[in-house]
C-alpha cells in the first residue's frame, strides 16, 4: 500500500472561526447542499475524477447534497480564484470546495484544495496533499474526511477499508474467500485463495493484523494475517474450536470464544506472550465477545437465561450483568468506537434485525431488518454501521444472495455496498490517515 504524505500547508490563513456547522445528531433532516467544483489540472483527468469520488463519499453519508455543476454561475479557474459568494448563495450552496492538481518533479501528485463557508464568506480550511498517482483515490477520501470534519465537527470515515468474505457458488458448494476493499467498494483484493473457508475477519486497531476464522486443515481455528505481507499464522494451538474474535483497543489482546465438549466459553489471548485466560466458566453457551473502547468491559451473548441475551462484564470476567430484556434472541454484539451504543443482531418472530442499545441496555432501537441480517460493524467515527443481508431461496432454487449494506445510527438512511459478487461478514477498519 502506497503511503500518502499528508502535508498540512496552511497557504491561505484566516483567523475567522467557522460558522457553518452541520448537525449530525438529528433523526431525519434534509442533506445540506454544497458545491464541489472540478479541480484545475493541466495534464490529468483527475481534476474531474477526484471531485466525483468526494461527491460520492459525502452524499453516501446522507448529510450532504452536491449541487449539480450545470447550476454553477462562477467558474473556479484557479486555486487563487476568490469566490463570488452571492453567486454560490444564489444556487443554494452552503459550502464551496475547489482545488488544483499538479505533478511534481518527483512524479508525485500535489493536490491542493480550499473549503469556503458561503454564507459567512470565509475560508474554513486549505490543505495540500501529496501522493503517488496510483493512490489518487486515497487523496480523494482524505479530502472527503477533511470536509466532513470541518462541516460537522467530527472525524470522517472515508479513508478506510472494509474486510469481508467474498462468496461464490451454490449453497452446496460455496467458496468463501477473505477479501478487502475501500469503503466505497474500490480497490478490491482477495487475501485468501478460497481452498479453505474463511469467516468473521476483524482488523486490529493499529491496522497491523487481521484476525479471522478458517477451516484450513479441516478444523476451525483463528488465524492472524499480517496486513502488509499478507502472511498468516495460526493463533495458538487450541484443543477446541475457536471463533468470534475481537481485538482489544490497544491491539495487544484478543477476546474470542472456544468450544469444548459442546460448551462455549470466552477467553482472552495475549498476543505478545501467548497466554490464554478463561473469562467465563458457565455451563451455558457464551460467545461473540467485544471490548468497550476503553478496554475495561466486554459485551457478549449467552443463553444462560434460557435464550440468547446480551451481557456485559469487566475485562477480567468479573461482574457479569445482563443488559437485554426484550422479546426474541440477541447475538453478535459489538461496541461502538464512541462508547455510546452497542450494535447487535436480533431474531424475533422469524425476522432478523440490526439494533442498537446503550451499554446499560436502555434505549433499544431496531434500525434494519430482513429474512437474514447479521454481523454489524462500526465505522471508526461511530456514526455508520455496515452489515450483511441474505435473501431467501425461492421455489425455483434461486435467491440466497448475500450483500453488504451500511446504515447510519438514525436508521433512516440505508444503502448497498457494491461488491462484484456475494459478500458477508464485513469488518470496518480504523481511519487510515
Amino acid at each position: 500500500m502506497k503511503k500518502v504524505l499528508l502535508v498540512l500547508i496552511a497557504f491561505f490563513i484566516t483567523s475567522a472561526h467557522a460558522e457553518l456547522r452541520i448537525n449530525i445528531d438529528g433523526a431525519k433532516s434534509d442533506p445540506t447542499p454544497i458545491a464541489i467544483a472540478n479541480f484545475t489540472s493541466k495534464s490529468t483527468d483527475l481534476g474531474k475524477l477526484i471531485p466525483q469520488v468526494v461527491q460520492a463519499d459525502l452524499e453516501r453519508s446522507n448529510l450532504f447534497r452536491v449541487v449539480d455543476q450545470d447550476a454553477y454561475i462562477q467558474q473556479m479557474d484557479s486555486l487563487d480564484t476568490q469566490p463570488r459568494f452571492t453567486d454560490w448563495q444564489a444556487i443554494g450552496a452552503h459550502a464551496l470546495i475547489h482545488g488544483e492538481i499538479a505533478e511534481g518533479l518527483d512524479g508525485k501528485l500535489r493536490v491542493s484544495f480550499r473549503i469556503w463557508d458561503v454564507y459567512a464568506q470565509q475560508q474554513l480550511d486549505a490543505k495540500t496533499l501529496s501522493t503517488h498517482p496510483e493512490s489518487w483515490r486515497k487523496i480523494a477520501h482524505i479530502i472527503s474526511d477533511t470536509i466532513y470534519e470541518r462541516l460537522t465537527g467530527e472525524k470522517g470515515y472515508f479513508d478506510t477499508k472494509i474486510a469481508f468474505i467474498a462468496e461464490k457458488g451454490n449453497a452446496n458448494n460455496r467458496t468463501r474467500r477473505l477479501a478487502i476493499m475501500d469503503q466505497d467498494g474500490a480497490n478490491l483484493r482477495y487475501l485468501t485463495d478460497g481452498t479453505s473457508m474463511a469467516m468473521t475477519p476483524r482488523f486490529s486497531p493499529d491496522m497491523k493484523e487481521i484476525v479471522y476464522m478458517s477451516y484450513q486443515g479441516g478444523k476451525p481455528q483463528l488465524y492472524l494475517m499480517d496486513s502488509r505481507t499478507l502472511t498468516a499464522r495460526t493463533l495458538g494451538h487450541f484443543d477446541g474450536m475457536s471463533f468470534a474474535p475481537h481485538f482489544s483497543s490497544d491491539s495487544k489482546n484478543l477476546v474470542y470464544s472456544m468450544s469444548k465438549r459442546g460448551n462455549s466459553d470466552i477467553y482472552l489471548y495475549n498476543l505478545a506472550t501467548g497466554k490464554r485466560t478463561q473469562l467465563t466458566t458457565h455451563s451455558a453457551i457464551d460467545t461473540s465477545p467485544s471490548f468497550s473502547p476503553d478496554g475495561k468491559r466486554i459485551v457478549f451473548n449467552s443463553d444462560r437465561s434460557g435464550r440468547q441475551q446480551l451481557y456485559v462484564m469487566n475485562a477480567d470476567g468479573s461482574n457479569v450483568q445482563r443488559i437485554s430484556f426484550g422479546e426474541g434472541s440477541y447475538a453478535t454484539p459489538v461496541w461502538s468506537p464512541r462508547g455510546d451504543y452497542i450494535a447487535f443482531t436480533k431474531i424475533k418472530s422469524g425476522t432478523f434485525y440490526i439494533g442498537l442499545m446503550r451499554p446499560d441496555g436502555s434505549g433499544e432501537r431496531l434500525i434494519a431488518d430482513g429474512w437474514l441480517v447479521e454481523g454489524p460493524t462500526w465505522s471508526p467515527n461511530g456514526r455508520m454501521i455496515a452489515f450483511w443481508r441474505q435473501t431467501p431461496m425461492d421455489k425455483k432454487g434461486k435467491g440466497q444472495t448475500a450483500k453488504l449494506y451500511m446504515i447510519d445510527v438514525t436508521g433512516y438512511h440505508e444503502s448497498e455496498l457494491q461488491t462484484s459478487g456475494d459478500a458477508s461478514d464485513p469488518a470496518w477498519s480504523p481511519l487510515l490517515h
